[in-house]
């Protein structure tokens, strides 16, 4: 799946620090949770693509350290993503 410019665009603008920023763990987290949601909406429907499953879970991973960086180095902004993303601690 890609996004649309003006949902990608949607997307890093709810989540970015500054204006001109689009890699922050906070941006990059905003992201791979979009994949990771519309990836199991697919995955629910098409049980057998093992393929599509092995990419989910590289981008589970890849949220986890994103996420396990953002808690050590500022664990304000981490609680803040977290509650704003609705994901589990």
């Amino acid at each position: 799946m890609s996004f649309t410019k003006t949902e990608k665009t949607d997307l890093i603008t709810a989540s970015h620090v500054h204006e001109t920023d689009t890699g922050s763990p906070e941006v990059q987290v905003s992201l791979l949770t979009a994949r990771i949601q519309y990836l199991t909406e697919h995955l629910n429907k098409h049980k057998k693509d093992y393929a599509t499953r092995r990419g989910l879970i590289k981008m589970v991973g890849r949220r986890r350290k994103l996420l396990r960086y953002l808690a050590n180095n500022s664990p304000e902004r981490h609680i803040q993503l977290v509650d704003r993303l609705g994901l589990k601690k």
